[in-house]
Protein backbone atom coordinates (compact mmCIF):
# COMPACT_ATOMS: atom_id res chain seq x y z
CA UNK A 1 0.00 0.00 0.00
CA UNK A 2 1.38 3.31 -0.99
CA UNK A 3 1.83 6.23 1.38
CA UNK A 4 -1.10 8.08 -0.20
CA UNK A 5 -3.38 5.08 0.19
CA UNK A 6 -2.41 4.74 3.87
CA UNK A 7 -3.29 8.44 4.47
CA UNK A 8 -6.65 8.02 2.73
CA UNK A 9 -7.51 4.97 4.86
CA UNK A 10 -6.51 6.76 8.04
CA UNK A 11 -8.74 9.73 7.11
CA UNK A 12 -11.72 7.49 6.44
CA UNK A 13 -11.27 5.73 9.75
CA UNK A 14 -11.28 9.10 11.55
CA UNK A 15 -14.43 10.23 9.73
CA UNK A 16 -16.19 6.99 10.52
CA UNK A 17 -15.24 7.26 14.19
CA UNK A 18 -16.50 10.86 14.36
CA UNK A 19 -19.81 9.91 12.69
CA UNK A 20 -20.28 7.03 15.13
CA UNK A 21 -19.60 9.33 18.11
CA UNK A 22 -22.17 11.88 16.88
CA UNK A 23 -24.78 9.14 16.39
CA UNK A 24 -24.23 7.91 19.95
CA UNK A 25 -24.60 11.47 21.32
CA UNK A 26 -27.80 12.08 19.36
CA UNK A 27 -29.26 8.81 20.60
CA UNK A 28 -28.37 9.60 24.22
CA UNK A 29 -29.82 13.13 23.98
CA UNK A 30 -33.03 11.79 22.42
CA UNK A 31 -33.32 9.22 25.20
CA UNK A 32 -32.82 11.85 27.92
CA UNK A 33 -35.41 14.13 26.33
CA UNK A 34 -37.89 11.29 26.06
CA UNK A 35 -37.37 10.35 29.72
CA UNK A 36 -37.93 13.96 30.80
CA UNK A 37 -41.21 14.13 28.88
CA UNK A 38 -42.42 10.89 30.40
CA UNK A 39 -41.31 11.56 33.99
CA UNK A 40 -44.30 12.49 36.24
CA UNK A 41 -42.24 14.97 38.20
CA UNK A 42 -40.76 16.72 35.20
CA UNK A 43 -40.27 20.46 35.60
CA UNK A 44 -42.69 22.66 33.64
CA UNK A 45 -41.83 26.09 32.28
CA UNK A 46 -42.07 28.81 34.95
CA UNK A 47 -45.48 30.59 35.18
CA UNK A 48 -45.99 34.29 35.69
CA UNK A 49 -46.86 35.03 39.35
CA UNK A 50 -50.05 37.12 39.43
CA UNK A 51 -49.83 40.49 41.21
CA UNK A 52 -51.54 41.28 44.49
CA UNK A 53 -55.12 42.55 44.18
CA UNK A 54 -57.25 44.04 46.98
CA UNK A 55 -60.77 42.71 46.52
CA UNK A 56 -62.85 45.21 48.57
CA UNK A 57 -64.68 48.05 46.83
CA UNK A 58 -63.39 51.56 47.47
CA UNK A 59 -66.79 52.61 48.88
CA UNK A 60 -67.13 50.87 52.24
CA UNK A 61 -70.48 50.28 53.97
CA UNK A 62 -71.68 53.33 55.93
CA UNK A 63 -71.70 53.47 59.71
CA UNK A 64 -73.27 55.60 62.45
CA UNK A 65 -71.63 57.18 65.50
CA UNK A 66 -71.24 54.71 68.39
CA UNK A 67 -72.65 51.82 66.30
CA UNK A 68 -70.57 48.59 66.16
CA UNK A 69 -68.78 48.19 62.82
CA UNK A 70 -66.69 45.44 61.27
CA UNK A 71 -65.26 44.92 57.77
CA UNK A 72 -62.76 42.29 56.66
CA UNK A 73 -60.31 43.37 53.94
CA UNK A 74 -59.20 40.64 51.54
CA UNK A 75 -56.50 40.28 48.88
CA UNK A 76 -55.55 37.58 46.38
CA UNK A 77 -52.67 36.83 44.03
CA UNK A 78 -50.46 33.98 45.31
CA UNK A 79 -50.33 35.62 48.74
CA UNK A 80 -49.44 33.55 51.80
CA UNK A 81 -49.23 35.86 54.82
CA UNK A 82 -50.98 39.19 54.19
CA UNK A 83 -50.24 42.06 56.56
CA UNK A 84 -52.41 45.18 56.45
CA UNK A 85 -51.63 48.73 57.52
CA UNK A 86 -52.90 52.30 57.06
CA UNK A 87 -50.59 54.00 54.57
CA UNK A 88 -52.25 57.44 54.29
CA UNK A 89 -55.15 59.30 55.84
CA UNK A 90 -56.84 58.34 59.09
CA UNK A 91 -59.53 55.97 60.31
CA UNK A 92 -62.49 57.31 62.31
CA UNK A 93 -61.63 57.73 65.96
CA UNK A 94 -62.81 54.66 67.82
CA UNK A 95 -61.96 52.26 64.96
CA UNK A 96 -58.86 50.09 64.57
CA UNK A 97 -57.31 48.10 61.70
CA UNK A 98 -55.74 44.78 62.71
CA UNK A 99 -52.76 43.45 60.74
CA UNK A 100 -54.93 40.55 59.51
CA UNK A 101 -57.22 43.02 57.67
CA UNK A 102 -60.08 43.33 60.19
CA UNK A 103 -61.42 46.88 60.63
CA UNK A 104 -63.60 47.16 63.71
CA UNK A 105 -64.80 49.46 66.48
CA UNK A 106 -67.33 52.26 67.03
CA UNK A 107 -66.83 55.64 65.36
CA UNK A 108 -66.89 58.54 67.82
CA UNK A 109 -68.51 61.07 65.49
CA UNK A 110 -69.97 61.60 62.04
CA UNK A 111 -67.86 62.50 59.00
CA UNK A 112 -66.36 61.25 55.75
CA UNK A 113 -63.05 59.49 56.20
CA UNK A 114 -60.63 58.82 53.33
CA UNK A 115 -57.61 56.59 53.82
CA UNK A 116 -55.24 54.33 51.90
CA UNK A 117 -54.48 50.79 53.02
CA UNK A 118 -51.42 48.75 52.14
CA UNK A 119 -51.13 44.96 52.13
CA UNK A 120 -47.80 43.14 52.00
CA UNK A 121 -47.03 39.45 51.60
CA UNK A 122 -44.83 38.33 54.47
CA UNK A 123 -41.14 38.61 53.63
CA UNK A 124 -41.54 38.73 49.85
CA UNK A 125 -41.49 42.52 49.88
CA UNK A 126 -44.50 42.64 47.56
CA UNK A 127 -47.09 45.29 48.35
CA UNK A 128 -50.17 46.96 46.89
CA UNK A 129 -52.20 49.97 48.02
CA UNK A 130 -55.81 51.04 47.57
CA UNK A 131 -57.82 54.05 48.69
CA UNK A 132 -61.10 53.75 50.61
CA UNK A 133 -63.94 56.01 51.76
CA UNK A 134 -65.94 55.36 54.93
CA UNK A 135 -68.90 57.61 55.72
CA UNK A 136 -70.11 57.84 59.29
CA UNK A 137 -73.56 59.43 59.03
CA UNK A 138 -75.49 60.96 61.88
CA UNK A 139 -78.04 58.47 63.08
CA UNK A 140 -79.89 60.96 65.24
CA UNK A 141 -79.99 64.47 63.80
CA UNK A 142 -80.76 67.42 66.04
CA UNK A 143 -80.96 71.00 64.77
CA UNK A 144 -82.46 74.30 65.78
CA UNK A 145 -85.90 74.98 64.30
CA UNK A 146 -86.80 78.21 66.05
CA UNK A 147 -83.60 79.03 67.91
CA UNK A 148 -83.81 79.65 71.65
CA UNK A 149 -84.77 83.29 72.32
CA UNK A 150 -86.18 85.59 75.00
CA UNK A 151 -89.84 86.60 74.90
CA UNK A 152 -90.56 88.85 77.87
CA UNK A 153 -89.80 86.78 80.93
CA UNK A 154 -89.64 83.52 78.98
CA UNK A 155 -86.99 81.63 77.10
CA UNK A 156 -88.53 79.52 74.37
CA UNK A 157 -87.83 77.96 70.97
CA UNK A 158 -87.86 74.61 69.24
CA UNK A 159 -85.56 71.96 67.82
CA UNK A 160 -86.14 69.35 65.14
CA UNK A 161 -85.03 65.74 65.33
CA UNK A 162 -84.65 63.01 62.69
CA UNK A 163 -84.07 59.27 63.02
CA UNK A 164 -82.05 57.85 60.11
CA UNK A 165 -81.06 54.64 61.92
CA UNK A 166 -82.54 51.27 60.89
CA UNK A 167 -84.30 51.02 64.28
CA UNK A 168 -87.02 52.68 66.30
CA UNK A 169 -85.34 54.72 69.02
CA UNK A 170 -86.41 55.31 72.62
CA UNK A 171 -85.88 59.09 72.68
CA UNK A 172 -85.38 61.35 75.67
CA UNK A 173 -85.42 65.05 74.81
CA UNK A 174 -84.68 67.64 77.47
CA UNK A 175 -83.74 71.31 77.59
CA UNK A 176 -81.98 73.11 80.44
CA UNK A 177 -81.50 76.84 81.01
CA UNK A 178 -78.31 77.24 83.07
CA UNK A 179 -77.92 80.49 85.01
CA UNK A 180 -74.61 82.23 85.65
CA UNK A 181 -74.53 80.77 89.19
CA UNK A 182 -74.75 77.22 87.74
CA UNK A 183 -78.37 76.60 88.64
CA UNK A 184 -80.17 74.64 85.91
CA UNK A 185 -83.89 74.94 85.20
CA UNK A 186 -85.70 72.47 82.96
CA UNK A 187 -87.57 74.34 80.24
CA UNK A 188 -88.45 71.34 78.06
CA UNK A 189 -88.82 67.57 78.30
CA UNK A 190 -90.26 64.76 76.17
CA UNK A 191 -89.85 60.98 76.22
CA UNK A 192 -91.26 58.83 73.39
CA UNK A 193 -90.42 56.30 70.68
CA UNK A 194 -88.98 58.04 67.63
CA UNK A 195 -89.83 55.80 64.69
CA UNK A 196 -87.18 55.01 62.12
CA UNK A 197 -87.46 57.17 59.04
CA UNK A 198 -88.86 60.12 61.01
CA UNK A 199 -87.49 63.38 59.58
CA UNK A 200 -87.48 66.90 61.02
CA UNK A 201 -89.95 66.37 63.86
CA UNK A 202 -90.35 69.69 65.70
CA UNK A 203 -90.00 69.63 69.49
CA UNK A 204 -90.89 72.94 71.19
CA UNK A 205 -89.70 74.12 74.60
CA UNK A 206 -90.15 77.18 76.82
CA UNK A 207 -90.54 78.37 80.40
CA UNK A 208 -90.83 81.55 82.48
CA UNK A 209 -87.57 82.40 84.25
CA UNK A 210 -86.32 84.94 86.78
CA UNK A 211 -84.29 87.95 85.70
CA UNK A 212 -80.78 86.96 84.63
CA UNK A 213 -78.63 85.40 81.94
CA UNK A 214 -79.07 81.78 80.79
CA UNK A 215 -77.21 79.43 78.48
CA UNK A 216 -79.63 76.95 76.90
CA UNK A 217 -78.57 73.30 76.53
CA UNK A 218 -80.62 70.92 74.34
CA UNK A 219 -80.02 67.15 74.56
CA UNK A 220 -81.49 64.30 72.55
CA UNK A 221 -80.58 60.79 73.71
CA UNK A 222 -81.80 57.79 71.74
CA UNK A 223 -81.51 54.21 72.96
CA UNK A 224 -81.90 50.88 71.16
CA UNK A 225 -81.85 48.50 74.11
CA UNK A 226 -81.94 45.32 72.02
CA UNK A 227 -78.65 46.27 70.37
CA UNK A 228 -77.09 48.04 73.35
CA UNK A 229 -76.83 51.25 71.31
CA UNK A 230 -77.06 54.82 72.55
CA UNK A 231 -77.08 57.87 70.25
CA UNK A 232 -76.70 61.42 71.52
CA UNK A 233 -76.91 64.82 69.88
CA UNK A 234 -76.43 68.17 71.59
CA UNK A 235 -77.10 71.85 70.97
CA UNK A 236 -76.13 74.94 72.96
CA UNK A 237 -76.66 78.66 72.57
CA UNK A 238 -73.40 80.50 71.78
CA UNK A 239 -73.83 82.74 74.84
CA UNK A 240 -76.22 83.65 77.67
CA UNK A 241 -79.74 84.84 76.81
CA UNK A 242 -80.72 87.79 79.02
CA UNK A 243 -84.15 87.79 80.70
CA UNK A 244 -84.73 91.44 81.54
CA UNK A 245 -88.25 91.16 82.95
CA UNK A 246 -89.03 89.65 86.32
CA UNK A 247 -87.70 89.62 89.86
Amino acid sequence: MTKGQRSWVAGMVTLLALAASMAVCQFAWAKISDEREQAPGAMSPPQDVPGLVIENDSELPDSHPHAPYEVRFRAHGNISTPRWSVEKGALPQGMKLETDGRLHGRADHAGEFQFTLSVTDGGRERAVQKGFVLRVTSALNLNWKAGAHVDGNRIEGSAEVSNTTPDDVDLTFYVLAVASNGRATAIGYQHFVLRRGTLDMELPFGETLPHGGYVVHVDAVGEVAAKNLIYREYLETPGPLQVMVGP
